[in-house]
């Protein structure tokens, strides 16, 4: 029995694999569904031989009341946005500064899907993961199993515990199938196949995943560096050869032109696929090449998208809204006769700021043409002017006063926004605080959502971030009927983010542009949070990466008592405004020391080298002068860095020597 159970379960695989990846039949459906049937009465008979991963899992497992949150073991990065072909000659332009040779690309059609990370073990299917912040995100595995063209069981010379990634979709014929049931049932129809996609990926129910025609694209595959092939594109032949279904409209490029040529050619084309796309994406064929260029806080150096023109369309402008942001930036917002748009209803676009205005020579009752910025967020973009009203229209005039707390704006000559400067009262400033203060990038507060902070903000329990931590049980209980869990996960979340890091805290703060990774270089420079209060605008400039404009900012954030009062409160109930060890410098064994890592390295990643210098007081920069200590050197370092370094006399210093140094 046992055999006749596994023989059944690699024979319907092998089926599932030539349906939905190969694209080719070589039974029925009645053979089919009488193989299924089949295996799954002989493990209904004999559950001992139970098999997470045997093809009758596929139909789900029924309702899940939460999404299980998992940390990536590799960032899942976003990619660059690129729009024009000088943009692309461009990123050409840098690849090449770096590298100082021919470059080999790899083009892919950048799916307009959900993007997922898979986890394979022992040539099993283990875990996927969406994307979430990048840092971590949503088991959704049980949903993700009832893909059909997703494997569960691998074939070939496969590593043994390794992730790929991808994105999965709605097929255009699918979609409109499901919609047209959704319509005859009385639902709501989707509104594209990317919301689709998106929202079935994350319904509970597995067993309604399962009913909709989802398919799934895989093109990166993240492996040990033992296992590694030369090239991506290799890589992706791989893949194919396990079991995944691969993108075949991929190609690899010797040129940019060859690239421009692609995308050309696809920007015309893609409209003939049975699936959309919103652009291409390039990436540098050669691993060790992608290894030696790195990566930025938010994306990798050696990929970029090429995303097509947005759809556009006219409507009629209406009226215009001013909305408050949290750092008190006025945002005009258009209000819009309702129109589609990339296959979504739009009523609201973004107008910028009183410059955009002006530069659109915008007026209520115009004809504006609308689009959606990166295909996201709806932006007016141009106004037909020919049809205007001359006698009735009247040239806008920006507001002057804050249109919730009434308080003058202010605008400063370098930069383009109005702004409330009332930080302490004006109520969506204050909301705004709260919501970046405990959102997941920041301090990742469970339970405190929009509608949470409003009662707390409402019931006057809150006026600021720092009160969050006065909030007590007996505080929460009154505010919603059998709410003594929802209380008590607000409370436990609350206690839980004093455990957040330094740079994590700083981020939450919400000062004027200091974001993430910025929060990153000055808590690294600066160590606590007494050592920056006290900084001048000359020391923060002269951090690395620091600008004018952040140094600035934070003189004038910290110029203010009641900010000062916030910090202390805050420092008072427990939070950590001090470098935790694991970033905290170790030597000084590098200080003053300026070093340009250059070309491939075996035991340690640039990401880790970089680290470890500025663990030991060193500085990282990028091109090679007269002031450079020396170039930490692996393999196949650029040409022209060599050159410049020997010309200059600056030494080199292997991997091994360097961690020697610092040991």
């Amino acid at each position: 029995m046992e055999e006749r159970i596994h023989f059944l379960r690699e024979l319907i695989h092998t089926h599932n694999h030539n349906y939905y990846v190969l694209d080719k039949s070589e039974i029925s459906d009645f053979e089919f569904d009488k193989l299924l049937e089949e295996l799954i009465h002989l493990e209904n008979e004999n559950p001992q031989f139970f098999d997470a991963n045997s093809p009758t899992q596929r139909v789900g497992s029924g309702l899940s009341s939460k999404f299980d949150t998992v940390k990536h073991k590799h960032r899942m990065l976003s990619l660059g946005n690129t729009y024009s072909d000088q943009d692309l000659l461009d990123f050409d332009k840098r690849i090449k500064k770096v590298l100082e040779t021919d470059i080999e690309y790899v083009c892919e059609l950048k799916y307009d899907g959900v993007s997922i990370s898979l986890l394979y073990k022992n040539g099993l299917f283990d875990k996927a993961i969406t994307r979430g912040d990048g840092f971590q995100g949503d088991d959704v595995s049980q949903n993700v199993k009832t893909i059909k063209s997703i494997p569960l069981k691998l074939k070939g010379d496969y590593p043994d515990d390794f992730e790929i990634r991808g994105e999965i979709f709605l097929p255009l014929d699918g979609f409109e199938r499901m919609n047209q049931e959704r319509i005859n049932s009385g639902l709501e129809p989707f509104a594209n196949p990317r919301n689709a996609a998106s929202g079935s990926v994350k319904t509970l129910d597995s067993n309604e995943v399962a009913k909709r025609p989802l398919d799934c694209f895989l093109y990166y595959t993240i492996l040990e560096k033992s296992q590694q092939k030369e090239t991506h594109f290799d890589s992706l032949i791989d893949a194919k050869r396990w079991g995944f279904k691969v993108p075949t409209e991929t190609k690899v490029c010797s040129t940019i032109q060859d690239v421009i040529k692609f995308v050309s050619y696809w920007d015309t084309k893609r409209h003939d696929l049975p699936y959309e796309i919103d652009g291409i994406v390039i990436k540098v064929n050669k691993l060790s090449q992608q290894d030696q260029l790195g990566f930025t806080a938010k994306s990798p150096r050696w990929a970029i998208a090429y995303k097509f023109k947005a759809e556009q369309v006219s409507t009629k402008l209406n009226s215009i809204d001013y909305q408050v942001g949290r750092t008190g930036a006025i945002t005009p917002v258009a209000n819009l006769e309702p129109v589609q748009l990339a296959g979504t209803t739009v009523k609201r676009a973004s107008l910028h700021n009183e410059d955009q205005i002006k530069k659109l020579d915008l007026r209520i009752g115009d004809v504006v043409y609308v689009e959606k910025g990166g295909e996201i967020i709806p932006k007016v973009v141009a106004v037909e002017t020919k049809v205007r009203d001359l006698f009735t229209s009247q040239e806008l005039q920006f507001i002057t006063h804050c249109p919730v707390c009434n308080h003058i704006l202010q605008k400063q000559e370098t930069d383009a926004k109005h702004y409330c400067p009332n930080q302490q009262s004006c109520p969506p400033q204050i909301k705004g605080k709260i919501e970046h203060f405990v959102a997941r990038k920041a301090m990742n507060i469970d339970g405190l959502g929009s509608e949470t902070i409003d009662l707390l903000i409402q019931k006057e329990l809150i006026k600021n971030i720092g009160d969050l931590y006065d909030l007590q049980l007996i505080d929460l209980l009154p505010l919603k009927k059998n709410g003594q869990k929802w209380a008590s996960n607000i409370i436990e979340g609350i206690n839980k983010s004093k455990e957040m890091s330094f740079d994590k805290l700083l981020f939450g703060l919400g000062i004027r542009f200091v974001g993430a990774t910025v929060s990153k270089k000055l808590v690294s420079h600066f160590q606590n949070m007494d050592n920056l209060m006290v900084a001048t605008f000359e020391e923060l400039e002269s951090v690395d990466e620091i600008g004018g404009k952040i140094a600035q900012s934070l003189v004038d954030f910290f110029a203010v008592p009641s900010n000062i009062e916030l910090i202390y409160k805050l420092k008072g109930k427990g939070l950590s405004f001090v470098v935790s060890q694991s970033n905290s410098i170790l030597s000084d064994k590098l200080k003053d020391k300026s070093i340009v890592i250059s070309g491939v390295f075996q035991t340690k990643s640039r990401d880790d080298l970089k680290k470890i210098i500025e663990q030991h007081g060193g500085k990282n920069v990028a091109s090679i002068s007269k002031k450079t200590t020396f170039v930490l050197a692996g393999d196949n370092i650029g040409p022209s860095k060599k050159l410049k370094a020997e010309k200059l006399g600056v030494p080199f210093v292997s991997e091994s020597e360097f961690l020697k140094m610092i040991d």
